[in-house]
């Protein structure tokens, strides 16, 4: 996955499908730690996810 849009991308997958899985939350992080950084436009995409989870508009899945 390109550096540079992955944390996006994962992102959209999450607000497309209205779940925080446990694999998009895992890829997240692995992004954020492998780039030690986070850009502003990946930080806007973060914020915009956790604002539809605290409106209850994306749930957060539990893993089995």
């Amino acid at each position: 996955m390109n550096a540079t849009i992955a944390i996006r991308q994962l992102v959209e997958k999450a607000l497309y499908i209205k779940r925080l899985t446990p694999d998009i939350e895992n890829a997240i992080n692995s992004e954020l730690t492998r780039l030690g950084y986070i850009s502003d436009v990946d930080y806007e995409a973060l914020e915009l996810l956790m604002e539809e989870m605290d409106n209850g508009r994306i749930q957060l899945v539990a893993s089995p």
